[in-house]
């Protein structure tokens, strides 16, 4: 049985759990990376491909199975895999909520109760959530996105009690806006009402602008690292403008921070 420790990332076909997966390898970590088709994703030197949707209780139980099969621990669960949404609340069609959900929050759920059981029983492990400043934050035109990070953070604060017990804690990385293609080509809800046009362009243009100009995944990978293998505290913003908002979202007032997100997007 290996000795390095064991990180199972989710989403790593590109983005944000493909940086962090390479920079656990590169910390001599054995990496298992997930994604949704094995015969379509790219090979990433020294993280082991396995086929899981977060979204398919089966699959996920599955492929956590055959993790432990083989190396008959998990030390790190690193669960990355998400997908966001541009649309009024009004006009985010239930369907598309359940759908976005079911990634961002249920995923999380399976995955966690996959590797608990081994967690508890090897009396440690590292559960890492990847959040978002819109944890924190509202979010305008990105409501249900929003949403489903701020269910993922009372969950992980709410499983961190729960599991601490068993020698597992749970801890969240909150990223602000990073160059990866999920957020470059963000789903726009298919139902669209006129009178939100104008506002829902604008800040649509400013979401892609913010992308555009945003720092590539490197940096939110290098927090995650950190997030999982260093010493435990329930939230992790990386430097830079993440860190700025959530200083801001907890010392200043709430007036001035409103004020200033709808400056941020162009909102009158």
């Amino acid at each position: 049985m290996s000795n390095s420790t064991v990180v199972v990332v989710t989403g790593v076909s590109s983005g944000i759990g493909r940086a962090a997966a390479q920079k656990f390898a590169e910390r001599g970590c054995q990496v298992f990376g997930t994604v949704r088709n094995l015969a379509k994703a790219p090979a990433l030197p020294g993280v082991e491909l396995v086929e899981m949707d977060v979204r398919d209780e089966a699959s996920v139980q599955g492929a956590v199975r055959s993790i432990i099969d083989r190396i008959a621990r998990i030390d790190v669960l690193v669960n990355s895999a998400g997908t966001t949404m541009i649309g009024a609340v009004e006009e985010t069609a239930t369907a598309e909520a359940a759908a976005l959900l079911d990634t961002n929050v249920l995923g999380i759920l399976r995955t966690a109760q996959a590797v608990l059981p081994h967690m508890r029983a090897q009396h440690r492990g590292r559960i890492v959530n990847i959040s978002s400043v819109l944890g924190f934050l509202p979010a305008p035109y990105m409501g249900l996105y929003s949403a489903s990070k701020h269910a993922v953070e009372g969950l992980s604060e709410t499983l961190d009690h729960e599991v601490r017990q068993f020698g597992v804690r749970v801890t969240l990385v909150e990223p602000s806006y990073t160059k990866t293609n999920l957020d470059i080509n963000s789903p726009h809800a298919k139902s669209k009402i006129a009178a939100y046009g104008r506002e829902r362009d604008l800040v649509a243009r400013s979401i892609a602008s913010s992308v555009n100009g945003a720092p590539e995944p490197d940096g939110v990978a290098n927090t995650i690292v950190e997030a999982a293998l260093g010493a435990w505290r329930m939230r992790w913003t990386p430097p830079g403008q993440a860190s700025v908002l959530s200083k801001l979202r907890r010392f200043m007032p709430a007036g001035p921070v409103d004020a200033s997100l709808r400056k941020k997007l162009g909102l009158a």
